[in-house]
């Protein structure tokens, strides 16, 4: 009946209309609307819609979201039919484009309100269309001086996005809203105006562009403002000149009739009369609508009465619905339609029992239902980690917890390094994962919390983010994931405000810093969790117990700090960065115990409320506690005799602040809990007990390894609805943070079934609240990406999708379950890739850029030559000096370099005889006993990637290859070998890996052929029958016409040349065939045939439409002559490649037919062998043409060389192998692998060698790749194979002008080796064999590639690029000697003997038995030496003093005058030069005397060592202002006594005897230092301290955190031990003391081996320094290395075993590596370290040996990069003052004599005079100096790089006589003879080539052209 009076009145007040300008029943606007979300739920039920998305009391506006509700054209069917013809929309600004501005709209929601509008328009009902209502994007709030501007750029996309559907507009629905969001601080009256303008700008947009014909646009007024609007004349346009139509929102009190008419009596001023639109029509204080029913009349009347004109009502109110009704009708609920009774059960209904009542009926079946559907388009997928379950690294930061647990954080899963954050951003992008949600460590990036930011810190997260970015992954970061830095946890943690302030700064830092990049921010992940275990149950850190309080005050204050942090981004950061900041809260779904029973229902709910309502309700209804929650504590603290619970309250102004502040609800979902209500009340404060509420599970529900987390996949799907229902509305999305399982430790680790179960239905759960329940999920994010550190748990529970072995260094992350069918690891994958449970759709690529190649190469018409003009790559390289041909090369290699990796069929595939695959020849060689397979091997099962194609595409992804080699298996596909056989499993196999590909944006570069030729065509002969070539062919073609529209790069064979030997020539492959002479020729001829009749099918049939490219894989070593200056090595060295390479390459890359090479010896031999024709087949001449240029490009497999040379084999038997006639060998000296030695400069040449032969083609190198047997994932040998192996075809690329076009990697990996097994290993991914799943992880070596992919090469990175620049003024240069290396004159003038006299003397201690008693003879050569250093320019010497020249005994007892008198004549000719004196002290050169009483492990030296330096102080210390008193302490302890390679040569305490000696030095040092600090300083003013050698240790796999603290403690070992008692704190430091204890105790000692200073002996040695004097050579590769206990010594306290990386040059010492950028990095160390003391680097320099000339390049390269990196410290704030370059000149090098020359100065140790003659980086050296650095050359030419020549400083060396023709000549003269001689050869060559030029061409008319002859003349057959 009240619908029928309604209806009445809509009806009536169109007809009263009549009339107007509007005046017809038709465009009189009967208005309804908006949608809301109650009313949607009412719908949702009476409509036949059995589950709703929106809450029962939610009179909010409906916010449209996908898909709209199908039930809603049935309800605006119904409204039209009841006279209702428009219907009010109000559009959200702030979703429509959530940035504020049209540039970025959101267009789902655009979307969503197109489908919406065309709803009510195909009901008949015309929307009102309101711009804005009320939440303005949070851009627009701060900025209201461009508000107008920001609306108006609204309104214009609006306008443009919806005008088709839209005729009436209304910019504003409610301007006093909109007035309260403009900021404060403005006046209201200036904010209106800021409206006014908003409105005006949208009107004259709307008319001047948009307005089509009766389009119409007004403003929402309330009628009581009229008056207001009207008297001011800015904004009275609002009500006449800018609006068509006045719209109204008019109040109505029943209770006082009059307020109306007084309202609208104002509408009489406005001229000229306005139409009137009542917008919004309320009623207060009515009883009834129906017993009002002349109110729609006294409206009209005080309308009409001041003659306007009305022309609609809002008539909403007359349509309300009510609930209660039980007629059925549009806006009646049905009753009978819905689930029965929980809602019934008690109480008003809520959001809880709306959505439990949803889901409460459903029988099993229904609750199981799979549902096969997609999620919507641009849904997320993600994946998780945690930063103190996955970074490791805990040193450098401060870790949150204790350090007492058995399970510790300390390395978990060690994602903190670059290589290994870097391999953790592969992995996501091997599952697909679009979004990758890790926590920022607040400790790591501000240490304890502060505000100093962490450069490495910092550096880690920006390096992260790039990586995501560049991978195509979005990065969401967590500020928060409860790793609260120790610092702050000792301020009181998250109960103390001072946190919260702390928290904001980090929180504007990461924005700041990371927001450029990070568009997705996580406050709080999950605190909960931190509020109730950590502060409550105190099982998690801090572990405090106090849920009453505590638990409520942490999370109070989190709440708040999460406010502050929204509303900071909000304003901000947000206009610019244009991110969204969210919080991930974790919940558990509810359901009663006992559903009947009412207060089961009840404590459900309020279990809700207490885990997820705590933080969702303040942030997500109305900024409070949810009142439930608030009751129920009020409640238990009134039942209580003192208050169990405290729960805080939030002020108004904090209620505002938390309310809406988020922009996404992030939900973490494992569980669910059946609850009921407590049978008893409790007092004792705990979780339980205050909220009144028991938890159970369901026995029947599965278990996981944790003991909280049962598998109840329904739950997430109700919890879903709730939350919807009670926090987000519609409003806000969801983004489901965190959902996954455990396994544990003692399962199978690898077996992944459980987990794949779980995510399979909670995802499909997850999607049926999407599609049936209309929740707004946006993201689904698993966890984990790998196992971690889980807080209480330790290591015992893993939830990655990757395991990680923890009980290995290098934490190596492997795919879980790569398992058969369903149990597949990488169903996640699949799910993305379907992105849902629908068959997955395949999208093409486009051909790639090999398509581009034109379809023919350039052939050569003509035969090589022999030897070939390739032989100028032997010219050209051979004579490289070794530094020359090692230096590595920085640059990156053509834009569309094809990166790859390889493998082959039956070397991965296994599946042997599956899906009715026929046998290959190497399934039947393998199951043939004697097959020398090692182990018996097969490849039954290999790699089983026919089962794993899943596991081979995320290893695919994840390397970032752009190509993937592989073959196909003839006998899978045609199972006979024929295509009558057609095996439809295996085409479907193919079909799904090429498919896969594809779809993962990698080509396909197919294989038709690698070795495993179908068994049922070997049985008919194999390829010595004929018919195989056309067998072949048909296979083919079948795979062009079945593959060939995906596929566009094909290899017919690979590696032919293998394939005819090893198979028919040595046997040893399949099909054993041993005919060496004969048969590899037979079955290369028919290869080659074979080969191009397949390229011509290609080329004819399908290249014009499948645009690809076809070629085959040849293989051959590089062959490098022994002995380049003979020409017959050259010629065999080239011989082996035309005999490897040439001979399939030569008959398709030039004519057609073999190398002449080839047909010459085997031609001759064959005639030798008394046979009647040539082992070698021939080709006619049709054949010739045929088969020349069928190749596109040039497929190379290449991986080592062979030193080559020309012997004279037997003849008989014949043979391949000796028709070559060379013998081939490997340097020794090249790395070892399993299967050849490395010499990775091959490549380079052997690229050369194919671009001079063949012309200039495309070249790819389809295999290259090392062998090893050591199964280990750190395979730094094949990182260090790669990375040499890829520079050389770098250099062949950028510097030869080699056309390479792509580098494949052999292997993905490991697999069946052929002959090897599965004994060695290619594999860039280890294969674990043992595992019947085959589990495949990644090793170093993958990262490895995986870089140099995304760097396309090997660019320079921009730290070593080099500086241009100056060192400080007043910067010192010097250059530096020793006594004993360059004095000599040991015994002159009383000098005594030292202990390198004596060790010298002692037979085999020095090399080439060299000593030092000449040396260079400065004792003699003052002048010389003097000489020397000015050629150099430098201001100083450092020189050492000889102790036994000067004390012969070693004592003061005498002194030797002589001896000190050469050195005051050393120091007063250097000072008389302007080169100031730099004392050693001590070089190591200790008189024997002090020896013969112990030396330095006697305790007297110590004041032995400072009397003898009171005599320099006193005797030379009026002239020396510079003092170092030892140097190198380091190098005297471990080699004079503990290797005993230096002198005194003591070995056989190295456990002891080494610390024992630094023990006394740093005390000497000490004593020499006071000396000189007491006595002489004052009256000297000199300085004084010690020099410090150290290498600089790289860990040798950064990932890998014991490489990383090995390499700290190598370090800490050789630099720390001396410097850290000196420049610290008196003591050693913690590494060494530790170490050294710990093992010491270990081996059964009382006490450490390392002895103890006295605290007054730290008092006198801290601090005894004036400068850091440091000597630095090298870099190495530290990793760590445990030795026995029982063993002592200095190395076994260490723990570190070194290498170098073979891409570092090398020098003439075996320990020095070229490492320019080691330098800067420990000088900076020193500075971190040290508090940055001022530094002189005393030592720096490079030896070479053997050197030939004084052109010394290397040393130059070595001395401008080392000093460049020394400018770049500086540059860093290292307070470096002066350089000191080692040494002025070749002298004894210890150890190993004079044959390591470091010198700056060539010294001729064959002329008696000594000379010393400078080389060239004497020149560079003083250049340098001069220019006190590196003038940049952009600037011009620098006066100091013009420097005079420097000049030898005594006679020259002797020019060399040579033997000319019989004449003793100069070599001047000598040269000259030559030019002459070999200018009359050219001139007689010349006259013979013209003769022979005239004979031929009047002989050749007669004669048969040599290219139609089968062979040379020379062999006449």
């Amino acid at each position: 009946m009240e619908l029928a009076w309604n209806s009445f009145f809509i009806v009536f007040l169109s007809f009263s209309c009549w009339g107007l300008d509007w005046e017809s029943d038709r465009n009189f606007m009967s208005a309804a609307g908006p949608l809301t979300n109650d009313l949607l739920y009412n719908l949702s039920g009476s409509l036949g819609n059995k589950t709703s998305n929106f809450a029962a009391e939610d009179k909010s506006i409906y916010v449209c979201q996908q898909p709209v509700p199908a039930f809603l054209l049935e309800y605006f069917s119904s409204v039209r039919a009841s006279e209702i013809t428009h219907y009010k929309v109000f559009l959200p600004w702030a979703q429509l484009l959530p940035a504020g501005s049209s540039k970025n709209p959101d267009s789902k929601t655009v979307q969503c309100y197109r489908r919406f509008l065309e709803t009510l328009k195909a009901a008949q009902l015309q929307p009102l269309v309101v711009l804005h209502h009320q939440t303005l994007p949070a851009s627009t709030v701060q900025r209201s001086e461009v508000f107008a501007h920001l609306f108006a750029d609204y309104a214009t996309f609006a306008f443009h996005s919806f005008g088709d559907l839209v005729e009436i507009w209304f910019t504003f629905s409610d301007l006093e809203e909109v007035i309260k969001e403009l900021p404060h601080q403005e006046s209201r009256s200036s904010r209106l105006q800021t409206l006014t303008d908003a409105h005006r700008k949208a009107y004259e947009i709307y008319h001047e562009k948009y307005a089509s014909q009766g389009g119409k646009l007004s403003v929402v007024l309330r009628a009581e403002a009229i008056s207001e609007i009207l008297l001011q004349p800015s904004t009275s346009s609002l009500a006449k000149d800018a609006v068509d139509f006045l719209s109204l929102d008019v109040s109505y009190e029943c209770q006082s009739e009059a307020s109306l008419p007084q309202k609208l009596s104002k509408l009489q001023t406005i001229e000229p009369k306005v139409n009137i639109f009542i917008f919004n029509l309320r009623f207060q204080d009515c009883p009834s609508t129906r017993k009002n029913s002349g109110l729609l009349f006294s409206i009209r009347k005080a309308i009409n009465e001041n003659q306007n004109l009305t022309i609609g009502f809002d008539l909403n109110t007359f349509l309300s619905c009510s609930p209660s009704s039980k007629k059925s009708g549009p806006c009646s609920r049905t009753d009978a339609r819905r689930p029965a009774a929980p809602q019934d059960l008690g109480g008003a209904r809520s959001a809880y029992r709306g959505a439990w009542g949803t889901f409460a009926n459903e029988s099993r079946a229904q609750r199981d239902a799979f549902l096969q559907d997609a999620f919507p388009e641009g849904f997320l997928w993600g994946v998780s980690t945690g930063a103190f379950t996955a970074a490791g690294g805990w040193a450098e930061a401060e870790d949150a917890a204790g350090r007492g647990g058995a399970a510790t954080p300390e390395q978990a899963g060690n994602s903190y390094s670059h290589e290994a954050a870097a391999w953790d951003v592969a992995l996501p992008r091997g599952v697909r994962a679009q979004v990758y949600q890790f926590p920022i460590s607040w400790s790591r990036l501000l240490p304890g919390g502060g505000r100093a930011p962490s450069p490495r810190g910092v550096a880690h997260y920006g390096r992260l983010l790039d990586a995501l970015l560049a991978a195509g992954v979005q990065p969401a970061a967590a500020l928060s994931h409860r790793d609260l830095p120790r610092a702050l946890q000792r301020l009181g943690g998250w109960r103390d405000r001072r946190v919260a302030d702390a928290f904001l700064r980090y929180a504007a830092f990461c924005f700041a810093t990371f927001g450029d990049r990070v568009k997705l921010w996580v406050t709080f992940h999950e605190p909960w969790v931190t509020s109730y275990a950590g502060y409550g149950s105190g099982r998690h850190p801090p572990g405090i117990s106090d849920p009453g309080v505590a638990s409520f005050e942490v999370a109070h204050l989190i709440l708040k700090t999460h406010a502050r942090v929204w509303h900071l981004y909000n304003r901000y950061y947000r206009p610019q960065q244009q991110g969204r900041v969210g919080i991930v809260l974790n919940s558990d779904w509810a359901e009663p115990l006992s559903p009947e029973r009412p207060e089961d229902v009840r404590a459900s709910e309020l279990y809700l409320h207490f885990m997820l309502g705590w933080f969702a309700h303040p942030i997500f209804v109305d900024g409070d506690y949810p009142p439930a929650l608030k009751a129920r504590i009020q409640q238990v603290n009134q039942q209580c005799p003192s208050p169990v619970a405290q729960l805080p309250e939030f002020t108004e102004a904090e209620k505002q602040l938390l309310k809406g502040s988020a922009d996404f609800l992030g939900l973490s979902h494992y569980t669910s809990r059946l609850i009921s209500k407590t049978q008893q009340d409790s007092c004792i404060p705990s979780y339980d007990a205050i909220g009144g509420f028991s938890q159970h599970v369901d026995p029947a529900w599965p278990q996981t390894s944790s003991p909280w987390i049962y598998v109840v996949p329904w739950g997430i799907r109700r919890l879903l609805k709730f939350v919807s229902l009670e926090y987000t509305r519609g409003k806000v999305p969801i983004y489901l943070a965190g959902n996954g399982m455990p396994i544990g430790e003692t399962e199978d680790l690898f077996e992944d079934s459980l987990r794949v179960d779980y995510f399979n239905k909670y995802i499909n759960e997850v999607l049926k609240a999407i599609k049936e329940d209309l929740v707004d999920v946006r993201a689904y994010i698993a966890r984990a990406l790998i196992d971690g550190f889980e807080g209480p748990s330790g290591y015992s529970q893993r939830f990655g999708l990757h395991h990680v072995n923890f009980n290995d260094s290098s934490k190596p992350r492997t795919p879980r379950s790569p398992g058969r069918s369903q149990e597949s690891g990488y169903f996640f994958t699949s799910v993305i890739e379907k992105n849902g449970f629908l068959p997955k759709v395949v999208k093409s690529l486009p051909p790639p850029s090999t398509a581009d190649f034109p379809p023919k190469i350039r052939a050569f018409p003509f035969p090589s030559d022999v030897p070939s003009k390739a032989k100028v790559v032997w010219e050209k390289f051979s004579n490289q000096p070794k530094f020359e041909r090692d230096l590595f090369y920085h640059g990156t290699f053509r834009d569309d370099f094809l990166w790859g990796v390889s493998s082959s069929a039956y070397q991965i595939e296994g599946a042997w005889d599956a899906d009715g695959k026929g046998p290959s020849i190497w399934d039947n060689f393998t199951h043939t006993p004697g097959n020398n397979v090692k182990d018996n091997s097969t490849g039954d099962i290999a790699c089983d990637s026919y089962n794993q194609l899943d596991a081979d595409l995320n290893m695919l992804r994840a390397l970032k290859v752009k190509a993937y080699r592989f073959s196909l298996s003839w006998s899978r596909i045609f199972p006979t070998g024929r295509n009558s056989s057609i095996n439809r499993y295996g085409v479907d196999y193919y079909n799904r890996l090429i498919n896969g590909l594809v779809a993962s944006n990698i080509s396909p570069m197919v294989t038709l052929f690698h070795w495993d030729l179908p068994q049922a065509l070997q049985d008919i002969g194999g390829w010595e029958n004929p018919s195989l070539i056309e067998l072949f062919n048909s296979y083919a073609d079948f795979c062009f016409q079945t593959f060939g529209d995906r596929v566009k790069f094909w290899m017919t064979f690979n590696e032919p040349t293998y394939q005819a030997w090893l198979g028919y020539g040595s046997g040893d492959f399949p099909p054993k065939v041993k005919d060496p002479g004969w048969a590899p020729y037979r079955i290369g001829h028919a290869i080659i045939k074979a080969h191009a009749k397949v390229y011509h099918t290609y080329d004819e049939k399908y290249r014009q439409e499948q645009k690809g490219v076809i070629s085959l894989s040849l293989s051959t070593h590089w062959a490098e002559p022994k002995s380049p200056e003979l020409p017959r090595d050259v010629e065999a060295a080239d011989r082996t490649l035309q005999f490897s390479l040439g001979w399939f390459a030569h008959p398709i890359f030039r004519n057609g037919d073999y190398p002449d090479a080839m047909k010459w010896k085997v031609g001759n031999r064959s005639e030798l062998q008394h046979l009647a024709t040539s082992r070698l087949p021939s080709f006619t001449e049709e054949e010739k043409s045929y088969i020349r240029a069928t190749a596109d490009v040039f497929c190379l497999n290449t991986y080592s060389s062979r030193i080559v040379q020309h012997k004279t084999p037997r003849l008989n038997p014949p043979s391949y192998e000796e028709d070559r006639e060379t013998t081939e060998e490997e340097d020794s000296s090249w790395p070892s692998t399993a299967v050849n030695r490395a010499a990775p400069w091959g490549t380079r040449r052997l690229l050369n060698w194919i671009k001079e032969e063949y012309g200039d083609i495309p070249i790819y190198i389809t295999e290259n790749g090392v062998g090893l047997g050591n199964p280990k994932v750190d395979d730094t040998d094949r990182i260090f194979y790669h990375k040499t192996y890829i520079n050389e075809a770098l250099k062949a690329y950028r510097l030869d002008g080699v056309d390479l076009r792509g580098y494949s990697a052999w292997s993905l990996m490991d697999n069946f080796d052929w002959l090897n097994g599965y004994t060695v290993k290619f594999g860039l991914y280890h294969v674990d064999f043992n595992n019947r799943n085959r589990p495949r992880t990644a090793r170093a070596s993958a990262r490895y590639y995986t870089e140099v992919i995304t760097n396309n090469g090997m660019p320079l990175p921009k730290e070593d690029e080099f500086l241009y620049g100056h060192f400080p003024e007043g910067f010192i240069w010097s250059a530096a000697t020793a006594a004993y290396q360059v004095e000599g004159a040991w015994r002159a003038d009383g000098k005594g003997l030292s202990i390198w006299d004596t060790f010298s003397h002692t037979p085999l201690k020095i090399g080439n038995d060299d000593n030092g008693d000449v040396a260079c003879d400065s004792y003699h050569k003052i002048a010389e030496d003097v000489v020397a250093l000015q050629n150099l320019a430098v201001s100083h010497y450092r020189f050492s003093v000889s102790w036994s020249r000067v004390l012969p005994d070693g004592t003061n007892k005498y002194v030797n005058e002589a001896g000190l008198n050469y050195y005051v004549r050393l120091i007063d000719a250097l000072l008389a030069a302007n080169i100031k004196p730099q004392v050693t002290i001590y070089h190591w050169d200790l008189p024997q005397a002090l020896q013969d009483v112990g030396g330095w492990e006697n305790e007297t030296i110590v004041q032995r060592f400072k009397e003898y330096a009171d005599v320099l102080f006193q005797r030379l210390g009026d002239k020396v202002k510079f003092w170092i008193t030892l140097n190198e302490p380091f190098v005297i302890a471990t080699q004079g006594y503990g290797y005993g390679t230096a002198a005194p040569g003591i070995s056989f305490r190295p456990g002891t005897a080494p610390y024992v000696v630094g023990h006394n030095l740093i005390k000497a040092h000490a004593e020499a230092w006071h000396l000189y600090n007491d006595v002489y300083r004052a009256s000297q003013g000199g300085v004084i301290s010690i020099t410090i050698s150290s290498d600089w240790a790289e860990p040798r796999d950064p990932s890998n955190q014991q490489d990383v603290e090995a390499a700290r403690r190598y370090v800490q070992f050789m630099g720390g031990w001396f410097a850290h008692p000196i420049f610290k704190n008196g003591d050693y430091n913690e590494v060494m003391k530790t170490r050294i204890r710990d093992r010491s105790l270990a081996a059964g000692l009382t006490k450490s081996r390392l002895p103890e200073f006295t605290e007054s002996e730290k008092r006198r040695i801290n601090g005894t320094y004036d400068f850091f004097g440091f000597n630095h050579y090298t870099t190495i590769l530290a990793y760590n290395l445990d030795y026995a206990s029982w063993i002592s010594s200095f190395d076994a306290d260490r723990g570190v075993a070194s290498i170098t990386d073979r891409s570092w040059p090398d020098s003439g010492s075996f320990w020095l590596k070229i490492t320019p950028f080691g330098f800067r990095k420990i000088l900076n160390w020193l500075k971190e370290e040290y508090n940055n003391p001022p530094i002189y680097v005393t030592e720096n320099g490079v030896s070479q040996r053997g050197e030939r000339d004084l052109n010394d390049t290397l040393r130059i390269y070595y001395l401008r990069s080392y000093i460049n990196e020394a400018l770049k410290a500086v540059q860093d704030k290292v307070d470096l003052r002066g350089y000191t370059v080692w040494t002025l000149m070749d002298n004894f090098e210890w150890a190993t004599g004079f044959a390591e020359k470091f010198g700056l100065h060539f010294v001729n140790y064959t002329d008696p005079s000594l000379p010393r003659i400078p080389k060239a980086s004497a020149k560079v050296y003083a250049s340098i100096v001069r220019c006190n650095g590196f003038p940049d050359p952009a600037a011009g030419s620098h006066p100091c790089l013009q420097p005079g020549d420097a000049e030898a400083t005594a006679s020259p060396m002797r020019e060399e006589e040579v033997q000319f023709l019989g004449l003793t000549l100069g070599t001047t003269e000598a040269q000259t003879a030559l030019y002459v001689l070999f200018s009359l050869a050219i001139l007689g060559v010349c006259c013979v080539t013209f003769l022979s030029y005239k004979y031929c061409k009047h002989s050749k008319q007669g004669k048969t052209q040599a290219g139609q002859q089968e062979l040379s003349t020379i062999s006449a057959f």
